[in-house]
Protein backbone atom coordinates (compact mmCIF):
# COMPACT_ATOMS: atom_id res chain seq x y z
CA UNK A 1 0.00 0.00 0.00
CA UNK A 2 1.71 3.34 -1.06
CA UNK A 3 0.36 6.85 -0.02
CA UNK A 4 -0.41 8.88 -3.26
CA UNK A 5 -0.17 12.69 -3.32
CA UNK A 6 -3.53 13.48 -5.70
CA UNK A 7 -3.89 16.58 -7.15
CA UNK A 8 -6.05 18.49 -7.45
CA UNK A 9 -6.06 17.24 -3.90
CA UNK A 10 -9.62 18.46 -3.34
CA UNK A 11 -10.95 15.51 -5.62
CA UNK A 12 -13.26 13.21 -4.31
CA UNK A 13 -13.40 11.45 -7.37
CA UNK A 14 -9.27 10.81 -7.18
CA UNK A 15 -9.00 10.00 -4.00
CA UNK A 16 -11.69 7.24 -4.00
CA UNK A 17 -10.05 5.78 -7.01
CA UNK A 18 -6.63 5.46 -4.86
CA UNK A 19 -8.25 3.85 -1.90
CA UNK A 20 -10.33 1.62 -4.03
CA UNK A 21 -7.18 -0.10 -5.58
CA UNK A 22 -5.89 -0.09 -1.83
CA UNK A 23 -3.51 2.91 -1.42
CA UNK A 24 -3.76 5.92 0.80
CA UNK A 25 -4.82 9.12 -0.91
CA UNK A 26 -2.87 12.20 0.47
CA UNK A 27 -5.62 14.80 -0.02
CA UNK A 28 -6.54 18.41 1.63
CA UNK A 29 -9.85 17.29 2.71
CA UNK A 30 -8.05 14.79 5.45
CA UNK A 31 -5.28 17.62 6.13
CA UNK A 32 -8.12 20.31 6.67
CA UNK A 33 -10.12 18.43 8.52
CA UNK A 34 -7.29 17.55 11.15
CA UNK A 35 -6.35 21.37 10.64
CA UNK A 36 -9.64 23.34 11.89
CA UNK A 37 -10.36 20.43 14.42
CA UNK A 38 -6.87 21.27 16.35
CA UNK A 39 -7.16 23.16 19.26
CA UNK A 40 -6.01 26.93 18.68
CA UNK A 41 -7.66 27.75 15.94
CA UNK A 42 -9.52 30.52 16.90
CA UNK A 43 -10.06 32.36 12.80
CA UNK A 44 -12.25 29.10 11.67
CA UNK A 45 -13.25 31.65 8.17
CA UNK A 46 -9.54 31.99 7.87
CA UNK A 47 -8.65 28.32 8.93
CA UNK A 48 -5.44 29.69 9.09
CA UNK A 49 -2.59 30.56 12.26
CA UNK A 50 -0.10 32.62 12.63
CA UNK A 51 2.11 29.77 12.48
CA UNK A 52 0.63 28.54 9.50
CA UNK A 53 2.58 30.87 6.86
CA UNK A 54 5.81 29.87 8.92
CA UNK A 55 5.68 26.52 9.04
CA UNK A 56 5.06 26.63 5.19
CA UNK A 57 8.64 28.31 4.94
CA UNK A 58 10.28 25.16 4.57
CA UNK A 59 8.85 24.52 1.06
CA UNK A 60 8.52 27.93 -0.03
CA UNK A 61 10.99 31.00 0.60
CA UNK A 62 10.40 33.99 2.40
CA UNK A 63 10.17 35.78 -0.72
CA UNK A 64 6.48 33.92 -1.90
CA UNK A 65 3.10 35.51 -0.90
CA UNK A 66 2.01 34.25 2.98
CA UNK A 67 -1.12 32.28 1.04
CA UNK A 68 1.38 30.44 -0.61
CA UNK A 69 3.49 29.89 2.06
CA UNK A 70 0.20 29.22 4.18
CA UNK A 71 -1.10 26.17 1.80
CA UNK A 72 2.17 24.56 1.54
CA UNK A 73 2.27 23.99 5.38
CA UNK A 74 -1.26 21.78 4.10
CA UNK A 75 0.56 20.50 1.45
CA UNK A 76 4.41 20.01 1.99
CA UNK A 77 3.71 17.17 4.71
CA UNK A 78 1.87 15.38 2.27
CA UNK A 79 4.44 15.69 -0.29
CA UNK A 80 7.19 14.49 2.05
CA UNK A 81 4.52 11.14 3.00
CA UNK A 82 4.14 11.12 -0.53
CA UNK A 83 5.48 7.45 -2.41
CA UNK A 84 3.78 8.10 -5.84
CA UNK A 85 1.37 11.53 -7.38
CA UNK A 86 -1.30 11.37 -9.69
CA UNK A 87 -1.57 14.86 -11.08
CA UNK A 88 -4.80 15.77 -13.97
CA UNK A 89 -4.01 18.87 -15.73
CA UNK A 90 -7.07 20.77 -17.16
CA UNK A 91 -9.54 19.18 -14.49
CA UNK A 92 -12.67 20.76 -14.78
CA UNK A 93 -13.81 22.59 -11.62
CA UNK A 94 -15.82 19.89 -10.49
CA UNK A 95 -13.49 17.37 -10.54
CA UNK A 96 -11.45 19.19 -7.98
CA UNK A 97 -10.09 22.97 -7.70
CA UNK A 98 -6.69 24.06 -6.16
CA UNK A 99 -7.58 27.90 -6.47
CA UNK A 100 -3.78 29.08 -6.31
CA UNK A 101 -1.93 28.86 -9.52
CA UNK A 102 1.72 29.93 -7.54
CA UNK A 103 0.75 27.26 -5.56
CA UNK A 104 0.04 24.62 -8.18
CA UNK A 105 3.17 25.19 -9.78
CA UNK A 106 5.24 25.04 -6.59
CA UNK A 107 3.55 21.54 -5.77
CA UNK A 108 4.45 20.10 -9.26
CA UNK A 109 7.57 21.00 -9.05
CA UNK A 110 7.94 19.76 -5.26
CA UNK A 111 6.90 16.22 -6.36
CA UNK A 112 8.60 16.06 -9.33
CA UNK A 113 12.00 17.24 -7.64
CA UNK A 114 11.12 14.01 -4.77
CA UNK A 115 11.74 11.15 -7.36
CA UNK A 116 8.84 9.66 -6.52
CA UNK A 117 7.07 7.55 -9.42
CA UNK A 118 3.83 10.58 -10.61
CA UNK A 119 1.10 9.69 -13.24
CA UNK A 120 0.80 13.20 -15.65
CA UNK A 121 -3.29 13.09 -17.21
CA UNK A 122 -4.91 14.97 -19.09
CA UNK A 123 -8.56 15.56 -18.08
CA UNK A 124 -11.12 13.37 -19.99
CA UNK A 125 -13.15 15.22 -22.23
CA UNK A 126 -15.25 12.80 -24.08
CA UNK A 127 -16.17 8.84 -22.58
CA UNK A 128 -13.75 7.48 -24.19
CA UNK A 129 -11.28 9.44 -23.04
CA UNK A 130 -12.57 8.66 -19.48
CA UNK A 131 -12.48 4.99 -19.94
CA UNK A 132 -8.49 5.12 -20.74
CA UNK A 133 -8.55 8.09 -17.92
CA UNK A 134 -9.53 5.36 -15.27
CA UNK A 135 -7.28 2.65 -17.11
CA UNK A 136 -4.46 4.40 -17.02
CA UNK A 137 -4.92 5.37 -13.15
CA UNK A 138 -5.32 1.56 -12.50
CA UNK A 139 -2.91 0.69 -14.00
CA UNK A 140 0.02 3.17 -12.32
CA UNK A 141 -2.19 1.96 -9.07
CA UNK A 142 -1.62 -1.87 -9.85
CA UNK A 143 2.38 -1.59 -10.70
CA UNK A 144 2.94 0.60 -6.86
CA UNK A 145 1.53 -3.02 -5.41
CA UNK A 146 -0.86 -3.42 -2.70
CA UNK A 147 -4.53 -4.59 -3.11
CA UNK A 148 -7.97 -3.28 -3.94
CA UNK A 149 -11.26 -3.19 -6.85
Amino acid sequence: MAKVFIYPTTSLILSDLVARFGHTPLSAALQIREHIQSPGLESPPLQITPEDPKRGLKWAAVEVPSGVRGRMSLYGPMIDQAEAAIIIHDADFSFGCMGCARTNELIQFLLRKSGIPVLDLRYPRTEEEGIEFVAAIKKFLEELGGGGA
